[in-house]
């Protein structure tokens, strides 16, 4: 997947500039797909230049100008395209579970430490999307918010970057439970 088709699929919601594309990305598009705001702004560019998403300049007071985004009929018929085609998972590569393979032969407590801080990460993460979830909701439970909503699909990828932060929490929590118990074995007098 591109980034161009993310950016898409956050025009959907309306125009945007380069600045609010960042903040969405950064309050949901996040737990999928991850960019800076360096890369964003040149996938604007690019995407501008190739039609698919057009932009204005909305002149304001006391602050810079700024450009507002909104996707074009051959943008909004390219992620159509894209919604079509088949979808492969994407594999995980992440070096925390190269360096749980190797806890053994390695810094067990560093190992540890780094479980410890990406369960600190998950947690908040996941507070950051619950607070996101109930702003979606707006005071309405989850079915009335699926049968009226303009827009699901931000909400149901949104469950799911719940879904994938609740289990990194409980993975870190089930290692630094088995590597402790092991720690506490292998140091215990003989």
């Amino acid at each position: 997947m591109s980034l161009r088709n993310a950016v898409m699929a956050a025009l959907l919601d309306g125009a945007a500039s380069g600045y609010d594309l960042a903040k969405s990305f950064d309050a949901s598009v996040a737990n999928f797909w991850m960019c800076t705001p360096q890369q964003l702004y040149r996938e604007l560019d690019r995407m501008a230049a190739d039609g698919l998403i057009e932009a204005r300049t909305v002149e304001q007071e006391r602050r810079p100008n700024k450009r507002l985004f909104s996707l074009t009929a051959q943008g909004l018929a390219s992620l159509k395209d894209f919604t079509a085609e088949p979808h492969k998972p994407t594999a995980i590569r992440d070096e925390l579970m190269v360096a749980v393979m190797a806890a053994d032969a390695g810094d067990v407590e560093a190992v540890k430490a780094s479980l410890q801080e990406r369960k600190q990460w998950a947690e908040a993460k996941i507070a950051r999307y619950e607070r996101l979830r109930a702003k979606l909701l707006g005071g309405r439970t989850e079915d009335e918010f699926l049968a009226e909503a303009d827009r699901v699909g931000p909400y149901l990828t949104l469950l799911r970057g719940l879904s994938f932060e609740r289990d990194n929490v409980r993975w870190c929590a089930r290692c630094l439970t088995v590597l402790e118990r092991r720690g506490a074995r292998l140091d215990a007098p003989t």
